[in-house]
């Protein structure tokens, strides 16, 4: 009786897999993204795109959340656990909430610092993937996961540095124009920053799980 008890039991490596799954998600809407401010006439299909993946990782979600509920033994606190889906959903919701103000205000063409910050957010969705199957063995791989999560900040430092440049950049360019221009310009900087925020929010999740389990 006991060992088919133990048999139904969800196993708690099924949470790495989840990790996995939905970090390919956010590596995928990353790509999109970058995809999305190369312009041209794809645009739409990109933030398509985007939107997809996010739904994708909802669904991943909530299969973490469920499991948390319905499992008995968990690799690490239930709130870490929670906090860490979370935290990598909340970038992806981000990166669409990007590409919902792209259509709304039907934007085609974009700055390069703006595809810069583009090319740092696919870095930043990597480096978590580089990340998360280390916290298996967090107490073999603590060296490692400090350097990720170091890189993941000074990544984040760097999107701000663009943000910075971008809206001064912005603002010379369109002081004596069209401030509507400016304006939905600045609106895409902000949304692109706040996504390199969400990713540095994960690696502080991530932080926090390793100091808590050595």
């Amino acid at each position: 009786m006991l060992n088919w008890f133990r048999a139904v039991l969800p196993r708690e490596e099924r949470f790495f897999d989840l990790f996995a799954r939905h970090n390919k998600v956010v590596i995928q809407g990353a790509h999109a993204l970058q995809d999305m401010l190369k312009g041209g006439d794809d645009i739409l299909v990109h933030c398509q795109r985007v939107s997809q993946f996010e739904n994708e990782a909802d669904n991943i979600t909530r299969e973490v959340l469920t499991a948390v509920r319905r499992t008995f033994i968990t690799p690490f606190d239930r709130g870490d656990i929670k906090n860490l889906i979370t935290s990598m959903d909340d970038a992806i919701d981000q990166m669409q909430q990007t590409s919902k103000a792209v259509v709304l205000f039907e934007v085609k063409e974009f700055e390069p610092t703006m595809r810069e910050m583009g090319t740092l957010l696919v870095d930043c969705a990597n480096l978590i993937g580089r990340a998360l199957p280390l916290l298996q063995a967090i107490g073999q791989n603590v060296p490692m996961i400090t350097a990720i999560t170091e890189e993941m900040t000074k990544l984040e430092g760097r999107v701000d540095d663009l943000h910075d440049i971008g809206l001064k950049e912005l603002f010379l360019k369109h002081r004596n124009a069209n401030t509507m221009d400016f304006i939905v310009g600045a609106e895409i900087y902000d949304h692109l920053e706040k996504v390199a925020d969400r990713f540095d929010d994960v690696a502080h999740e991530i932080n926090s799980i390793m100091i808590e389990q050595v």
